[in-house]
């Protein structure tokens, strides 16, 4: 592990290499038009550290990142670390756009065949979920994202806060789809747009939360395979009892629900815990009882969990429990959201081939562990160059 991270976690590795960050920074129309002390690219790992080092200061983070370069011998001339309101408006000028497509860029499910936990036979299983992040307390980020309803005060959270709905890989934890809104954006309507990272061969799984129609219909439309939990109040008439317990329904639309027009045909799945009286009720797209029998579908809708793991090692562990983002303005918020993706990736990556090269489920891998050791390493294996590049600035010789 240690030599994976050795070689720069967030500058020459292969997850973000100068010259993807250079081309998206290009492509977002973010390329600075005057030489500065941070451009472009700089600020854009400058983001990833602060996404990495969370709680240090902004001027910290620089020397952090910049820390041995000098020593190593990786780049000539002097650079003096920026002020904190020389980072601020260098974050400012970015904007967001340049991490958001570089999250597009490089974020994909990373399981290979042999990746213990990732599939069930043919298919990759995968999750959808949402969650909220907690922003400074500006006017700005209120007025945008809005705040949580509350039962003390006013009624209201005392910090806004961002929705964000992802999509991440079960078995390796690398969110590898995400979008986020306002507060009052519904997380189904975010995870709509998150349907073109589908793909056929992959298995969906979903709350009770997420299940609807039209929603329903829009994934399965992308060839992926569905599991969703609903409720258990939804009406969902035997169409066929199969032998090995689950039956084929149909569900309509809200509006075509006394017409029974166009109904899309699903297999539900009923099963309870020992020890509990809830029944789950799930359904899906598979109908074929032999290509998936009934027990080993309820089995996997547990897989859906993995993700929640996922979510709480990016907020309570990347970050800190009850953290609040730093960033006060709309933009710098979708800024830091997608940095804090791209860290939380970069790390399961590492941890996904050190786990493959060894033969172990990528479970085994202590995430914070790997962190602790990322934070480490970045210091003392820093290639990243503040300079701007020309015909006198770039790597030194060794």
């Amino acid at each position: 592990m240690s030599d994976r991270i050795a070689i720069g976690l967030l500058t020459v590795t292969a997850t973000f290499p100068p010259e993807l960050v250079d081309r998206v920074v290009a492509e977002t129309g973010r390329v600075q038009r005057r030489s500065r002390l941070l451009p472009a690219r700089v600020v854009v790992y400058c983001v990833l550290a602060m996404c990495l080092f969370f709680g240090q200061g902004y001027e910290e983070v620089a020397r952090l990142l910049t820390e041995g370069l000098a020593y190593a011998r990786r780049w000539r001339g002097s650079w003096r670390v920026p002020t904190t309101a020389a980072i601020t408006r260098a974050r400012a000028r970015l904007g967001p756009e340049p991490l958001r497509a570089l999250f597009d860029a490089v974020c994909r499910p990373l399981a290979a065949e042999a990746t213990a936990g990732a599939f069930y036979r043919s298919w990759r299983l995968v999750a959808v979920d949402g969650t909220t992040f907690d922003v400074p307390d500006s006017a700005a980020s209120a007025a945008f994202f809005g705040r949580p309803g509350s039962a003390r005060g006013a009624g209201k959270g005392a910090f806004p806060q961002v929705r964000v709905t992802a999509l991440g890989e079960c078995g390796t934890h690398a969110v590898f789809a995400a979008a986020l809104g306002p507060l009052a954006v519904h997380e189904t309507e975010l995870a709509r747009r998150l349907f073109g990272r589908l793909r056929a061969g992959m298995l969906m799984i979903a709350d009770r939360g997420f299940a609807g129609f039209d929603l329903w219909r829009a994934a399965a439309a992308t060839g992926a395979d569905l599991l969703w939990r609903v409720r258990n109040s939804a009406v969902l008439p035997v169409a066929a009892q199969l032998a090995d317990g689950s039956y084929l329904s149909h569900i309509h639309a809200a509006r075509d629900k006394r017409r029974h027009a166009d109904p899309i045909t699903v297999r539900v799945i009923e099963y309870t815990l020992a020890g509990q009286a809830a029944v789950y009720r799930l359904i899906t797209t598979i109908t074929d009882p032999a290509r998936a029998p009934a027990a080993d579908l309820a089995a996997l809708y547990a897989q859906r969990w993995e993700f929640e793991i996922s979510l709480g090692e990016l907020k309570t562990r990347q970050g800190a429990p009850q953290m609040v983002l730093r960033s006060q303005a709309p933009g710098g918020v979708e800024q830091e959201v997608y940095g804090f993706l791209l860290v939380h990736y970069a790390i399961r990556a590492l941890m996904h081939q050190a786990a493959l090269d060894a033969g172990l489920d990528p479970d085994r891998v202590s995430f914070t562990r790997t962190l602790r050791l990322a934070r480490r390493q970045v210091p003392a294996q820093a290639a990243l160059s503040p300079l701007t590049a020309g015909p006198h600035a770039g790597p030194g010789p060794g």
